[in-house]
């Protein structure tokens, strides 16, 4: 498989976790009013539940498609993916941080 490729799907898992991670922040930051106030042990099971549910989601967006391919022969190919999306997140990480910053 050619680079290019693999550097688009790193892009590409990269964004869907980045959407995902912004989706669950705008739910949580608003979560006091769309649902109301709840008893202190649903709001954790809540909680945990939504963490671990994200895991799962996470894992399978950033280490499904490798996996795959890792499994089908293509090892290089699914590690260089790892890398990929692993390294967008990190300059993603990086922005949102610096962006932070400098709204400060």
């Amino acid at each position: 498989m050619e680079k290019k490729k693999i550097i688009l799907y790193g892009i590409m898992h990269a964004a869907c976790a980045v959407l995902y991670v912004a989706l669950v922040a705008l739910t949580m930051s608003q979560a006091k009013d769309l649902l109301g106030p709840m008893h202190q042990a649903f709001g954790m099971t809540a909680f945990l539940l939504l963490f671990v549910v994200s895991a799962a989601l996470m894992g399978l967006t950033i280490f499904g498609r490798p996996i795959l391919w890792y499994l089908d022969g293509q090892k290089r190919e699914a590690l260089s993916l790892v890398y990929y999306t692993l390294i967008f997140l990190i300059l993603i990480t990086a922005l949102v941080f610096f962006a932070l910053v400098v709204t400060r």
